[in-house]
């Protein structure tokens, strides 16, 4: 994207983080090595959105970098928002969201062949200052109507209505904002629809008192019967570079359980495969290389789950869960009590919190993704996280029958994760074999023991 636009019309909820302007759970007995948060995705919007009946509370965080003189963010949504209804938050809410819930790699290491005992399968499911500045005024000559402006922390922000695409789009130009082509369009069709439109601008002396020196997440709380999320705008406005495409991680948080797309298909991302060792080095691009192909697989039109748990635990865990002020932070007003700065890795005597939270990741362009993401609450609270898993071979001394039959199998248990690993990334068989190869994953069964060194003492013990 071109930074030196003098305002830019970014992604309203591209999506909404610098949409801009101008079943019973069997303990984890593994390691959790490593995580793919959504730093691995340059330019990446992060939305997190309480639902509860009508009751929504989108919180938006944004990667811009630039001037802040020149930032602006434009969201549509359905009603006209009071004051107390916006209010700026904390990164570092949306950033534990994001490593809470993030697909994670896990490694297990194979015991002694000759030890004979029952293995259980690991199995996934488990049981701020405002100042009200003006009221509504219309703007004359652009069927432009401004329902009310605020300032609420080091952003201020108009509330907007519109009878006519084309002169909302000359207001905005007239009022120093760059629109890229194709955005009138899209205006046109949210206008149709009664939508408004939330406009805001970085104040620079609020923002100097922060101290900060990136912009904080703004949320919005309203109710309304359509649970969706605005992502046309930012269709038009993709950055450079990326194939027009961009990526989108939702974070839902409802007290039903898992929320879905009702007018994308809603998949599950492959999880729970053995992969080969060398990718813990490698996890960040193994998870963007599957994560492509599987878009590629769904002809770029799926909204993809990444994780679908109940936060009162986690198992294993990238991150430990929300504490309740901070889930309160983001919207969940039903929580009572005490707070707990960290709540469980397992479940608690006293059952669940009531709070369930979907991980949903969208790369999507304007061809695949015509329409706004709509969503539905389900009932489903089955727990799902996408995890792969690393299985290191056993290297101790062993002797019995059992431990020769285990190393004459190992080839064929490489060969099927090297087979795995092309499947899922579409990265080449034959690079994936020798990487495994240098890393002691070979795939020659292993040589017989010479008679001769079993004579005499000393040697029989060294070889299965």
């Amino acid at each position: 994207m071109n930074r030196s636009w003098k305002k830019t019309l970014f992604a309203a909820a591209s999506a909404t983080a610098a949409l801009a302007l101008t079943g019973g759970a069997v303990a984890f007995c593994g390691f959790y090595v490593a995580k793919a948060d959504t730093k691995l995705f340059n330019q990446a919007s992060k939305v997190a959105i309480m639902r509860d009946g009508d009751r929504t509370v989108i919180t938006m965080a944004n990667d811009y970098q630039g001037d802040l003189k020149e930032f602006a963010m434009v969201v549509p949504v359905p009603v006209v928002l009071e004051e107390g209804q916006i209010h700026v938050t904390d990164n570092a809410i949306i950033d534990h969201l994001d490593a809470y819930t993030a697909p994670r790699l896990v490694e297990y290491f194979d015991e002694d062949p000759c030890r004979v005992y029952e293995r259980e399968e690991m199995a996934m499911a488990a049981p701020t200052d405002a100042v009200t500045v003006t009221a509504t005024k219309r703007q004359n000559g652009y069927g432009v109507t401004i329902e009310a402006e605020y300032t609420v922390g080091e952003y201020d922000i108009q509330i907007l209505s519109a009878e006519q695409s084309d002169g909302l789009a000359a207001w905005l130009k007239d009022n120093g904002y760059m629109l890229p082509e194709g955005a009138e369009a899209t205006l046109g069709s949210y206008i149709k629809q009664n939508t408004k439109f939330f406009v805001a601008k970085v104040n620079l002396e609020e923002q100097a008192q922060t101290g900060l020196k990136y912009l904080r997440p703004l949320q919005l709380a309203f109710e309304h019967p359509r649970f969706s999320l605005p992502i046309r705008l930012g269709t038009v406005n993709a950055p450079d570079g990326m194939d027009g495409k961009q990526e989108l991680f939702v974070f839902a948080l409802t007290r039903t359980g898992r929320v879905e797309t009702t007018n994308y298909r809603t998949v599950k991302l492959p999880t729970g495969q053995n992969i080969p060792l060398f990718v813990k080095g490698e996890f960040g691009e193994f998870y963007k290389s599957m994560f492509h192909e599987q878009v590629e697989k769904e002809n770029g039109r799926a909204v993809f789950l990444e994780y679908a748990w109940d936060m009162n635990w986690c198992d294993p865990c990238a991150a430990d869960p929300l504490s309740q002020t901070e889930l309160r932070e983001l919207g969940v007003y039903w929580l009572e009590g005490g707070d707990r700065s960290i709540m469980p890795r397992r479940p608690s005597p006293g059952g669940a919190q009531d709070v369930f939270v979907t991980r949903l990741h969208v790369s999507y362009d304007a061809e695949h993704f015509p329409e706004d993401l709509m969503f539905k609450e389900t009932g489903d609270r089955s727990n799902y996280q996408g995890r792969y898993v690393l299985r290191h071979p056993y290297k101790g001394d062993a002797t019995c029958e059992a431990a020769k039959a285990y190393r004459a199998e190992l080839p064929e248990r490489f060969e099927k994760e090297a087979q795995t690993l092309a499947s899922l990334t579409g990265w080449d068989i034959d690079d994936i074999r020798d990487k495994m190869n240098d890393g002691g994953q070979s795939f020659e069964p292993p040589k017989p023991t010479p008679w001769w060194k079993k004579l005499w003492g000393g040697e029989d013990n060294k070889e299965g």
